[in-house]
C-alpha cells in the first residue's frame, strides 16, 4: 500500500489502494484508540478508521479519568491519535460501510471507496443517545443538561437540580444525583404514577416531586435557568437531569449476524459479549458503549485495552499453529529425500546398506 503522511490532526489525509492488517479497528473513541495503542505496542498492523463523531463532543470536560480529570474530550482524542501514530498505528478519517467475511479474514470498506482486510476486528462504534422531545434539549446536552452524576454531578453539587423521569431508571438517578444535592427535584413528566415504595424512598430523602410534563427549557446568557411545565409553571434549576435511551451503533456488525440486545435495566440496548468483548461471531471483538451503554471514559478506555489483549493472544496461537503446520510439513518432506534415505540406510545397514558401493570389487585394503 503506498505510504500516506499524516495530516496534522493525527489523521491520514488520503488513502491510496487497499491494506492487509492484522487487526481493524472501527471507532477512534477511547476504546478504539485504547485498544490500538495496546495492539501497535505488540507490533500488531492497526488501522483505525474514525468518521469524526464523538459521542461526548459536547462536554467541556472529561472527569474520573486518572491523572487527565477535566481534560477536554477533542484534546483527550488528539493525544490518543498521536499516541497511535507513533507506534506504527495507522488513523483513517472515514467511514466504514460494510462489513464482511474473507475466508478466516474480513473486508472493510469504507464510503471513500477503500477497502482493508483484517485478521481480526475491533469494533468500537459507540452509540446514539435518544433524547425526549423537548425544544432546546439537545442543543444544552453535555452542558447543564446532564445524566451521569459520576461525569458531570460535581459540576452541579449545592445547586437546584432536575431530574427529568424517562423511564424506570428516574428515580436511581435522582437519588444519585441526591448525594450531591440537597435541592433536587424530580418531574415525572412521562412516566405516570411513582410506586409507594419509590416516593417514600424519594421523600426519605428530602426530593421533591412534581407532577405534569416538562415542555420548555428557560435559557438565559447561555445557560439554563428553568424549566416550565404544561401547566405553566416554573422550576428554577440549574441543570437538568436526563437519562436518554442508549442506541448502540451496529449497523455495520449486523452484516457480520451481530444486533444489539435489550440491557437488563432497559435503559437502551447493546452488543452482547464475553469479558474480554468477544462475539458470537468468531475473530470480531467490541468495546466501548456498543457493548455497554453504562461505560464512562476510563471504563471505556479499559475495556479497549482488554479486547486488544484478548485479540493478540489471538493472533499469536493463530501465528503459533501456522508456524507448527510449517515446522512438521517441512520434517515430513525431508524424510523422503535422497540424502535423507541415504543417510538412514548408512545408520540401520552399515556396509550391508544397498546402492553402488555395494556393487564395486573390493579394493587392497578391503581383500583378505
Amino acid at each position: 500500500m503506498t505510504e500516506i503522511a499524516n495530516s496534522p490532526g493525527g489523521v491520514d489525509t488520503e488513502v491510496v489502494g487497499d491494506a492487509d492488517v492484522d487487526v481493524v479497528v472501527v471507532g477512534g473513541g477511547v476504546a478504539g484508540l485504547s485498544g490500538a495503542v495496546r495492539l501497535a505496542r505488540s507490533r500488531r498492523s492497526v488501522v483505525v478508521i474514525d468518521s469524526g463523531e464523538p459521542r461526548n463532543a459536547p462536554a467541556s470536560g472529561v472527569h474520573g479519568l486518572l491523572s487527565r480529570d477535566g481534560i477536554n474530550p477533542s484534546e483527550l482524542l488528539r493525544v490518543g491519535r498521536e499516541e497511535v501514530i507513533s507506534y506504527g498505528g495507522r488513523m483513517i478519517s472515514d467511514r466504514v460501510v460494510t462489513t464482511g467475511r474473507d475466508g478466516d479474514g474480513f473486508v472493510v470498506d469504507t464510503a471513500g471507496g477503500h477497502r482493508f482486510r483484517a485478521r481480526r476486528l475491533l469494533m468500537c462504534t459507540g452509540l446514539v443517545d435518544r433524547l425526549p422531545d423537548i425544544a432546546g434539549l439537545r442543543e444544552r446536552w453535555g452542558r447543564d443538561v446532564l445524566h451521569c452524576p459520576y461525569c458531570h454531578g460535581w459540576e452541579v453539587r449545592d445547586q437546584p437540580v432536575g431530574v427529568l423521569a424517562t423511564g424506570p431508571a428516574a428515580v436511581h438517578q435522582a437519588l444519585l444525583f441526591r448525594q450531591l444535592s440537597d435541592q433536587v427535584t424530580l418531574f415525572r413528566h412521562s412516566i405516570g404514577e411513582l410506586g409507594v415504595e419509590d416516593g417514600e424512598r424519594l421523600a426519605a430523602r428530602g426530593v421533591a416531586v412534581v407532577e405534569g410534563d416538562v415542555t420548555d427549557l428557560e435559557i438565559e446568557d447561555d445557560r439554563l435557568t428553568g424549566v416550565r411545565l404544561a401547566s405553566g409553571d416554573r422550576a428554577p434549576l440549574a441543570a437538568l437531569v436526563v437519562a436518554p435511551r442508549f442506541e448502540a451503533r451496529d449497523d455495520v456488525l449486523a452484516e457480520l449476524g451481530l444486533t444489539a440486545v435489550e440491557h437488563p435495566w432497559a435503559i437502551g440496548d447493546q452488543v452482547g459479549a464475553d469479558g474480554t468483548g468477544l462475539t458470537a461471531a468468531g475473530g470480531v471483538w467490541v468495546a466501548g458503549n456498543v457493548a455497554d451503554v453504562l461505560d464512562g471514559v476510563p471504563a471505556a478506555a479499559a475495556a479497549g485495552v482488554r479486547a486488544a489483549a484478548a485479540i493478540n493472544a489471538d493472533l499469536v496461537a493463530a501465528d503459533t499453529d501456522a508456524a507448527l503446520a510449517r515446522r512438521r510439513t517441512r520434517s515430513v518432506a525431508g524424510v523422503f529425500t535422497p540424502e535423507a534415505e541415504a543417510a538412514l540406510c548408512e545408520q540401520v545397514m552399515g556396509e550391508r546398506r544397498h546402492g553402488l558401493d555395494g556393487l564395486l570389487p573390493l579394493g587392497p585394503s578391503q581383500q583378505g
